[in-house]
């Protein structure tokens, strides 16, 4: 009994040991709690994350073109030319025809060969309408006049004045004016072929077409500002003309006068000044050409009559001529000049050289009836004769007997 009581005792114990050990080996199923567990939060990056690629494959990728500012962005051309061509006119005078631009509403610069020795000149605008101007200041020496218009255009165009510093050679140009004289603002496009530096002058060269008509026109460069005035293109020699730089004109502007060492009589560079005459003009150019050489062959005529007048005096007048004449033989038509006597013997003589005088005098007077018909200006006329030596008033067209 009493080992029976013991046994039980010591399996009773080792059951109440064993049992925590049983249960701790059962794993009961994990269920999902009713609230969701937050992540932790990682912590925030210094470096900001680039955004996603829009474009999957690199490779076929293209770049954006970087941004241009406006000022870094010239004007498209035709716009450019559009904005301009309201302050480009042509300048019209009694002899000829050229171009010339607004750099202030009342102010334009052209050529002083364009406006020659006329003190007032026509200014066609691009829309057809007429003013005048005069001309305010001009510089020979740089061949560049500035003009005063009449009526001034309250929303006139202007262009502005640009800087040789900045010109480069190679940058593209644009030439505006009225070649021919009638093909009113045409334009033509080149490049600055060189800058050259004549007799203290800078010339900017280009191979722009440049033409007769062109002249006082401006030159301008991509930005729509001027650089040079358009002042000459070689005959038979495309591509090669020239143009004074707008620096120069800035001084007369200011109503400073030509510097010392100016190029006005420079021989470097013979060029042809394009300034045109009209149709009209063209022909009374012809005809004065044609009307001085006409009384410079009535001057060898009077030349060689002078010497023979000369031996007449000599040799076969006695007496007096009172008065002084361009040639001595216009004594003949001065009653009063004659004095004295031809000598017995010298009668034939004396005949012939009247003979040779009246027809000098007839000619000379058909020529000039015939350059005034021809619509020869009589100022020019008078200079012609004055120039030859037969301006003389005591001749009428009653000829000598």
């Amino acid at each position: 009994m009493a080992a029976v009581a013991i046994a039980g005792t010591a399996w009773w114990t080792s059951s109440r040991r064993a049992a925590p050990a049983s249960t701790s080996s059962v794993m009961a199923p994990l269920s999902v709690p009713s609230t969701p567990v937050q992540p932790v939060p990682k912590p925030a990056s210094p470096w900001p994350t680039p955004p996603a690629d829009p474009v999957p494959d690199r490779l076929t990728a293209t770049l954006p073109e970087p941004a241009r500012s406006s000022a870094d962005t010239p004007a498209a051309l035709e716009d450019l030319i559009a904005r301009v061509m309201p302050a480009v006119v042509t300048i019209q005078t009694p002899t000829s025809r050229g171009s010339g631009f607004f750099v202030a509403p009342d102010t334009l610069i052209t050529n002083v060969h364009v406006v020659g020795t006329e003190s007032t000149v026509t200014i066609r605008r691009p829309n057809g309408t007429i003013t005048t101007a005069r001309v305010q200041a001009t510089s020979p020496a740089f061949d560049i006049a500035v003009l005063k218009v009449s009526d001034v255009v309250a929303n006139q165009t202007i262009i502005p004045l640009g800087a040789t510093a900045s010109v480069r050679i190679g940058e593209e140009v644009i030439a505006i004016g009225t070649p021919l004289g009638f093909l009113q603002n045409t334009v033509s496009r080149g490049i600055v072929s060189g800058l050259r530096d004549v007799g203290g002058a800078t010339l900017v060269q280009t191979d722009a077409a440049i033409n007769p008509g062109n002249s006082g026109g401006p030159l301008l460069n991509r930005s729509g500002a001027v650089i040079g005035i358009i002042k000459s293109g070689y005959v038979g020699s495309d591509g090669l003309a020239f143009a004074v730089a707008i620096d120069h004109a800035r001084a007369v502007l200011a109503g400073r006068g030509d510097p010392s060492g100016a190029p006005g009589g420079s021989t470097e560079y013979q060029a042809l000044s394009p300034a045109v005459a009209a149709p009209s003009d063209q022909r009374r150019l012809d005809a004065t050409r044609a009307y001085e050489e006409a009384i410079g062959r009535q001057a060898l005529r009077a030349d060689g009559l002078d010497g023979q007048w000369k031996s007449f005096v000599a040799q076969c007048y006695q007496g007096r001529i009172a008065g002084t004449f361009d040639r001595p033989w216009f004594a003949l038509w001065d009653s009063r000049a004659m004095q004295g006597a031809v000598a017995p013997g010298c009668t034939a003589y004396f005949n012939d050289l009247r003979r040779a005088a009246n027809e000098i005098q007839q000619a000379v007077a058909a020529t000039d009836e015939a350059a005034r018909r021809a619509d020869i200006y009589p100022g020019i006329r008078r200079e012609t004769l004055q120039k030859y030596k037969l301006d003389y008033t005591g001749w009428t067209s009653t000829t000598l007997r």
